[in-house]
């Protein structure tokens, strides 16, 4: 069995036009979904959360709508259960994230929840993304000592987002970065670059490399490197006049012991419905079931 895991950033959220509501959640809900990551979840608490119930309704999964409408997190009750909140996610962000512990049906007494979040890096400032990006490897960071006493098993996370930013070059097929001086928006140019410690202003992949460096992996780049599938780096977002050419800004990491687990992924188109392609991460159950019994540890 494969365990479907998606990221998608609508920017209908509110249900200002119900009907394209309406497609965008039954196109969600044709991918047979596990796991759903959702960012710019505006007025979903409204009328009584209206939206919010409609939304788990339709896709046939139990919700998590973030502090400020800002993110979500949809789980398969039948596949998952809920078995921890994290409602402190620091202090710094623009959008909160959405983060919980979920224990995989099926797995031993004693194996490990796999720890997911949604999350969505702030639009306009390098300097907060940069800090969001560093308080995510929190995420990846967590130890808990076992029955026993004696050890530390780590827990596994999955986090995925809209980045605001791209990844660092060099996979084979990812679209190539911006040049800076071809993007006409004027404010956009500083939205998505930074001054170097050279004076030299860069294209911000610098998330990426923060996440990287901390162990995440973009299971994306993960599959062109082990299987030359490039289809797995297509955009995520089309060029537009004002703001550039086709870009990976959404993307899904995992912690590094998951890796084994990923059989595909794929960028649903949604043109139409959004302005962001839906990421769809595939996992194997069995192998996804044999990490979360099996976790990695050390001596306490």
């Amino acid at each position: 069995m494969l365990i479907n895991a998606a990221i998608c950033n609508f920017e209908n959220n509110g249900g200002g036009d119900r009907a394209l509501w309406q497609q965008m959640h039954d196109k969600l809900a044709s991918l047979d979904l596990h796991l759903l990551l959702r960012q710019e979840m505006w007025n979903a608490q409204d009328n009584d959360n209206e939206l919010a119930d409609a939304a788990e309704e339709v896709l046939g999964m139990a919700g998590l709508i973030g502090a400020e409408c800002c993110t979500a997190l949809y789980h398969d009750p039948n596949l998952f259960t809920a078995v921890g909140e994290f409602p402190k996610t620091g202090p710094m962000w623009v959008l909160p994230p959405t983060v919980r512990s979920l224990q995989l049906a099926g797995t031993a007494p004693g194996a490990v929840p796999l720890i997911v979040g949604s999350y969505h890096l702030n639009y306009c400032s390098t300097t907060t993304r940069l800090s969001e990006a560093e308080w995510l490897t929190k995420w990846n960071d967590k130890w808990v000592k076992d029955k026993h006493g004696d050890r530390y098993v780590h827990h596994p996370v999955l986090l995925g987002g809209d980045n605001n930013s791209y990844p660092v070059a060099g996979t084979p097929g990812d679209p190539a970065l911006p040049v800076l001086e071809e993007i006409r928006d004027e404010p956009h140019r500083v939205h998505r670059s930074y001054i170097g410690p050279d004076g030299v202003r860069r294209m911000d992949d610098r998330p990426d490399d923060t996440l990287r460096t901390a162990g995440l992996q973009d299971v994306a780049r993960h599959l062109v490197d082990t299987t030359g599938d490039t289809s797995a780096v297509a955009p995520t977002v089309d060029a537009c006049d004002t703001h550039g050419p086709d870009a990976r800004i959404d993307r899904i990491y995992v912690s590094k012991e998951l890796l084994p687990a990923v059989r595909a992924v794929e960028v649903i188109d949604t043109k139409g419905l959004s302005d962001h392609h839906t990421v769809l991460l595939r996992l194997d159950r069995d192998t996804l079931t044999d990490i979360l019994n099996n976790p990695i540890s050390r001596a306490a």
